[in-house]
C-alpha cells in the first residue's frame, strides 16, 4: 500500500486527487461541504445570476420508459429522490440504536428520548405561540428537528474535553429526534392519501421483509424492490422519503455468516494467503491478478462478517455526507434577501418564530425534560455530564439546518413564507451553534477526558 501511494503521488492526477482524498477522510468534511454549499446557494440566489439558480432547480427531469415516466423538477428529484437515501441511512441508524445502542433498553433510552421529546414539544409550542390560528400556523414542525452533522461537528470543536458519554447522549438524542421528525412528516404533513398506491407500497415492504426472513442477501434485489416501494409511496401522497426510513428499519442487523460457519478458520486461511503475497515479486504476479483474487476474498469475508445494516451504513455514510446533503443544501438554501421578504410582516414573524424555537426552545426543552426524567427516577445523568453541559448540548441540538429546511418545504406553499422560515433557520442555527459551544467551553473540564 505505501508503494502504491508513492507511485500515485508521482502522477499528475495525484496533485489534485490526494488533497481531495485527504479532505474526504476528515471527520467534519460533510459539515464543511454542507456549510460551503449553503454559502454558494445564498450568494448565487442574491447575485445577478439569481434567475439561473431558480431556473436550474425548476428544470423538469423525466425518468422511465414508454408510458411509465415520472417527470419532476430537479429540486424534487433531490428532495424526494436523493433525500430518500439520506432517510434510508436515518432508518439504519435508528434501527442500530434500537437494537444495539442507547435506545436498546428503556433505562438507557429514557434520558435521550425525554430530551428529544422536550426538544420537539417546546420549540413547536414557541412557534405556535407566534402563529396559532394564523396563515403560517403549519410551520410548527420546522424548529423541531436537529441537524446531526452540524451538531456533532460543533461538539468536535472542543476535542478531547468532551466526555464520550456526552457525545453518545447527543447522538442518541439526534436519532430519537429524527424518529420524531419522521413521524411528524408522515402524520401531519401528508395532505391527500391515495390508498391503492399506499397499500401497494406496504405490500412491497412486506415482500422485502419476506426476503429478509428467507435469507436473501443479494443487494440488487433489495435496491430494485426499494425503488418500487419509493415510487408507490411517492404516488400515494405520503412523502416518499418515509419509504427510505421504513426500508432502513427493515434491514437485518445480524451478520451474513451461515449457521456453523467458522469465521476464525476463514480468517486464518486469508491471513496465510496475504502472507504469501507480501514478498511476492511483481514479475511472478504480472498484472497483479493473484493479489486481486486475494483482495476479492478479503472483501467478501469483510462483507459476510458484518450485518447488512452495518455494511450499508458504512458504504453510504460518506456518499450521503459528501454528496447528497451538500447537494440538498445547494438546492434549498438559496434565499433571496429582497424587499418582498423583509417587507412582509408574516414572513418576518415566521423567521422570528423559527429562530426563537431553535435558539430558545431546544435547550429549554432538552434540559427541562432530561432534568425531570432524572428527578422522577426514570433516568440517570451519564458520568462526567452535568446539567450545565446538558444545557449546552441542548443548545447545539438547536442547529436544525438540514431537517428544518426539509420540513419548511412541506409546511409552506408560499415562497415568501418559505424564505422567512429559511432566514429563521439560518439565524437560529448559527446562534445555537455559537452559544452551545461557548456554554460547553465554560462548563466542561479543561483536562482531556480519558
Amino acid at each position: 500500500m505505501p508503494r502504491y501511494e508513492s507511485s500515485q503521488r508521482k502522477r499528475p492526477i495525484g496533485v489534485v486527487a490526494d488533497p481531495l482524498l485527504r479532505f474526504a477522510q476528515l471527520e467534519n468534511a460533510g459539515a464543511i461541504l454542507l456549510l460551503l454549499m449553503t454559502v454558494v446557494a445564498l450568494v448565487w440566489a442574491n447575485s445577478p445570476w439569481a434567475e439561473s439558480y431558480h431556473h436550474l432547480w425548476h428544470t423538469q427531469v423525466s425518468l422511465g420508459w414508454g408510458d411509465a415516466v415520472l417527470s419532476l423538477p430537479l429540486e424534487a428529484w433531490v428532495n424526494d429522490g436523493l433525500m430518500a437515501i439520506f432517510f434510508f441511512t436515518v432508518g439504519l441508524e435508528i434501527k442500530r440504536e434500537m437494537v444495539l445502542g442507547e435506545l436498546s433498553s428503556l433505562s438507557r433510552a429514557m434520558l435521550p428520548v425525554m430530551g428529544a421529546l422536550g426538544g420537539m414539544i417546546v420549540p413547536a409550542a414557541i412557534y405556535s405561540g407566534f402563529h396559532a390560528g394564523g396563515p403560517a400556523a403549519s410551520g410548527w414542525g420546522v424548529p423541531m428537528a436537529t441537524d446531526i452533522a452540524f451538531a456533532v461537528a460543533a461538539l468536535a470543536i472542543l476535542g478531547k474535553r468532551v466526555p464520550s458519554s456526552l457525545k453518545v447522549f447527543l447522538l442518541a438524542l439526534a436519532i430519537a429526534d429524527d424518529l420524531g421528525a419522521v413521524t411528524v412528516i408522515a402524520v401531519f404533513y401528508t395532505e391527500t392519501i391515495h390508498l391503492n398506491a399506499l397499500l401497494t407500497s406496504f405490500a412491497l415492504l412486506g415482500f422485502v421483509f419476506a426476503m429478509n426472513v428467507i435469507g436473501v442477501r443479494a443487494f440488487p434485489a433489495y435496491w430494485l424492490a426499494g425503488a418500487f416501494v419509493w415510487f408507490f409511496m411517492h404516488e400515494s401522497g405520503v412523502h416518499a422519503t418515509i419509504a427510505g426510513v421504513l426500508l432502513g428499519m427493515l434491514t437485518p442487523a445480524t451478520a451474513n455468516l451461515a449457521p456453523g460457519e467458522a469465521f476464525s478458520e476463514r480468517a486464518e486461511h486469508l491471513a496465510d494467503k496475504i502472507r504469501d503475497l507480501v514478498n511476492l515479486d511483481d514479475d511472478a504476479d504480472f498484472g497483479g491478478h493473484r493479489k486481486a483474487h486475494v483482495v476479492d476474498d478479503v472483501i467478501g469475508a469483510y462483507a459476510r462478517a458484518q450485518s447488512p445494516l452495518d455494511y450499508l451504513l458504512h458504504q453510504l455514510e460518506r456518499f450521503v455526507a459528501l454528496a447528497i446533503m451538500p447537494l440538498f443544501a445547494l438546492a434549498n438554501a438559496g434565499v433571496a434577501f429582497d424587499a418582498n421578504v423583509f417587507g412582509n410582516a408574516t414572513s418576518l414573524w415566521v423567521a422570528l418564530a423559527v429562530g426563537c424555537g431553535l435558539f430558545f426552545g431546544k435547550p429549554i426543552g432538552v434540559t427541562l425534560l432530561a432534568w425531570l426524567s432524572v428527578r422522577l427516577g426514570f433516568a440517570a445523568l451519564p458520568s462526567g455530564v452535568s446539567y450545565a453541559s446538558l444545557a449546552g448540548t441542548g443548545a447545539l441540538a438547536g442547529i436544525g439546518f438540514t431537517m428544518a429546511l426539509f420540513v419548511t418545504n412541506l409546511a409552506f406553499g408560499d415562497p415568501i413564507l418559505i424564505a422567512g422560515s429559511k432566514i429563521g433557520i439560518f439565524a437560529g442555527s448559527f446562534a445555537a451553534a455559537v452559544v452551545g459551544t461557548l456554554v460547553l467551553r465554560r462548563t466542561l473540564p479543561h483536562e482531556p477526558q480519558a
